[in-house]
């Protein structure tokens, strides 16, 4: 098994001795990385290669296992990674409070390693499945890009972190120009693969990690940047548009002077801290959208406030 397919899994304990004992035992079938504390638990686990699950021992200093466990349950990034608690603490109040933390499993030491194993295994095939799912109900089936419901969560994500941090944020929202010609000359079977192929570009177009897009709904798309400025957006903007229209996909039409499939596309870049909710970002980003699509379409507004 390649390391790329590895689930990862965290160590975290104080003493290098189990670090050392649990990562030999583990290595040929996952992923191990280990922390000796719990900020730097915390701090790979809020990483962008976040661990699948979460070995966690009770006794350490400064900052406990039942404090990294709450932090980690407290934040939406963090809060899904299941964490096993293994720790000399063997009673029944310490395993009942570390269950009710959040924690999948509880195994006392000293410990059998089998059950270990066995352990971890079956909550691993849990996170599969569980990933799973959530990818089932986050993309769209037919562009393969996060859906609706996916953005709604990114974009109250974003705003919390941009209001934590005082920083911008910037929306786009993607129209596909005459989409309604496309159907209705080539069929409805040539306006999904349109926005097979439109969806792949903006996706290939956005390069930062933190960057997102997501199908709005119908011919429209929308892009997530955090920690942006407007005429950096702006940019991103202008290079989704000239991607798409470099597809050459054909919809020949009297208004439409370059017979392919073009993109208008508003930007609103906000301060959240300024007092801008989720609404009021879309509808700035809408207005700038309406107004590409008012002057001539497949083109490029913006709005900043």
């Amino acid at each position: 098994m390649s390391s790329q397919t590895k689930q990862t899994i965290l160590i975290v304990d104080d003493e290098p001795l189990n670090i050392k004992v649990l990562s030999q035992a583990l290595s040929p079938w996952y992923r191990v990385k280990a922390a000796t504390n719990g900020r730097d638990a915390i701090n790979i686990s809020s990483s962008e290669d976040p661990p699948d699950l979460i070995l966690l021992d009770i006794s350490m200093p400064d900052m406990d296992g039942y404090q990294v466990c709450q932090e980690l349950k407290s934040s939406h990034e963090t809060k899904d990674i299941p964490i096993i608690f293994l720790t000399g603490k063997n009673s029944t109040e310490d395993e009942a409070k570390g269950l009710e933390l959040g924690a999948a499993d509880y195994i006392a030491k000293p410990f059998s390693l089998p059950i270990v194993m066995a352990r971890i295994r079956n909550q691993i095939l849990l996170k599969i499945k569980t990933d799973m799912l959530e990818k089932l109900v986050s993309v769209d089936s037919l562009t393969e890009v996060a859906n609706r419901r996916r953005f709604d969560e990114l974009l109250t994500e974003e705003l919390g972190r941009s209001i934590r941090s005082n920083g911008f944020l910037s929306v786009i929202m993607i129209d596909v120009d005459f989409f309604k010609n496309l159907n209705d000359n080539y069929g409805h079977a040539a306006g999904d693969v349109c926005l097979k192929q439109v969806a792949q570009s903006l996706k290939n177009t956005v390069r930062r990690s933190a960057d997102s897009i997501a199908r709005y709904g119908g011919e429209e798309f929308v892009a997530i940047l955090p920690d942006i400025t407007h005429d950096d957006a702006l940019a991103v903007a202008e290079k989704l548009r000239e991607n798409v229209a470099r597809l050459e996909i054909r919809n020949p039409t009297q208004a439409n002077k370059n017979n392919v499939v073009t993109v208008s596309l508003g930007v609103a870049t906000v301060q959240p801290l300024k007092g801008f909710n989720e609404d009021a970002i879309l509808k700035l980003a809408d207005k700038a959208l309406y107004e590409a699509k008012q002057s001539g379409r497949n083109r490029v507004c913006g709005r900043i406030q």
